[in-house]
């Protein structure tokens, strides 16, 4: 019987893999590894609960023919600096433990742009690696323990995604807020209108697993994005055709920002949460240039641009008032 297994099965980019595995028929059985039950379970998916930060159980499933590695701890700032080394390593370690004892054949693990660190130059594979967070740390270390996995036999198959920011139906992150605050006709632009912020819609990124898991390599590492560098401006303007949303009022200056900021950093010393912070802003005002080389040179066709994904996303909204 053929059969995948998803960690993180139940978080935004798994729900969706679970769901699209399950429309193409593929696989017979389906395997869903998180810590929580799903928001919106997918039919005759099997849900299991389990840690991937301890050794994970040989008989959790049956073989799989593949192993998709979603699970992670990724909101930067947000977390502890040891609890990203927990999730992403240790999970990485493990699940590549539970590969070796069930003799699995291939593994999709999703990394992420944050190996890159940031400034404003545009970043291919082929750019050195220099992250500057526990997060982008743990995803480096997280892709050298599953490569060396892969190395350790020639008939092993490993897919790496370095996606930069992923929407869609129940994404809950960026471009969510985004939509939100431009709904509500308050928005500025942060520092700067050309700041540019790659970013692709997830069943894109579904698609381009399926296309690399095709190619001939033991090893296929990519970006994942559009290959359009779209700007700030350029996705308030795709937000405004898609959706009829408002458009920013202005720009805010960055200093201005990170004053007004002050008050919340003082909440969450004192253990009210938040998530605005000086470190989280001064992200909005750096470019993510990512390039998707390898997927261009591997002639993977993007169906969809950011316009033509937007208004997927607002017909598929989990609610009826859009881009949730």
């Amino acid at each position: 019987m053929s059969r995948a297994v998803v960690f993180g099965g139940a978080g935004f980019i798994g729900s969706h893999l679970l769901l699209s595995l399950k429309e193409s028929g593929k696989f017979e059985e389906l395997v869903s590894v998180d810590l929580v039950a799903p928001r919106v379970p997918v039919e005759t998916v099997d849900y299991k609960i389990a840690d991937i930060r301890r050794p994970l159980p040989v008989d959790l499933c049956q073989v799989p023919d593949v192993i998709f590695n979603l699970a992670a701890v990724h909101r930067t700032p947000g977390h502890e600096t040891h609890e990203y080394y927990e999730t992403n390593v240790a999970g990485a370690t493990h699940i590549c433990e539970f590969a070796r004892a069930l003799s699995v054949k291939k593994i999709v693990f999703t990394s992420s742009i944050a190996v890159y660190g940031p400034d404003e130059a545009p970043k291919e594979e082929t750019t050195p690696t220099a992250p500057q967070s526990a997060y982008g740390w743990s995803k480096l270390l997280a892709e050298q323990i599953q490569q060396s996995w892969q190395q350790e036999a020639p008939d092993r198959k490993l897919v790496i995604s370095r996606p930069a920011v992923v929407f869609g139906a129940g994404e809950n992150g960026n471009f969510t807020r985004l939509a939100g605050a431009l709904k509500k006709g308050f928005f500025l632009y942060p520092g700067r209108k050309d700041t540019i912020k790659a970013c692709g819609y997830v069943d894109e990124l579904i698609r381009s697993f399926d296309f690399m898991l095709g190619q001939e390599e033991g090893q296929s590492l990519y970006n994942f994005c559009y290959p359009y560098p779209y700007t700030i401006e350029e996705i308030c303007q795709s937000f405004e055709r898609a959706g009829g949303l408002s458009q920013p009022r202005g720009v805010v200056p960055l200093p201005l920002m990170k004053l007004a900021s002050l008050p919340f950093e003082i909440l969450n010393a004192f253990g009210i949460r938040n998530g605005i912070n000086r470190a989280r802003i001064q992200k909005l005002v750096v470019s993510t240039n990512i390039v998707p080389a390898k997927l261009k040179s591997s002639g993977y066709v993007f169906e969809t641009n950011l316009d033509t994904a937007l208004k997927n996303w607002r017909a598929t909204s989990l609610t009826d008032d859009g881009f949730t």
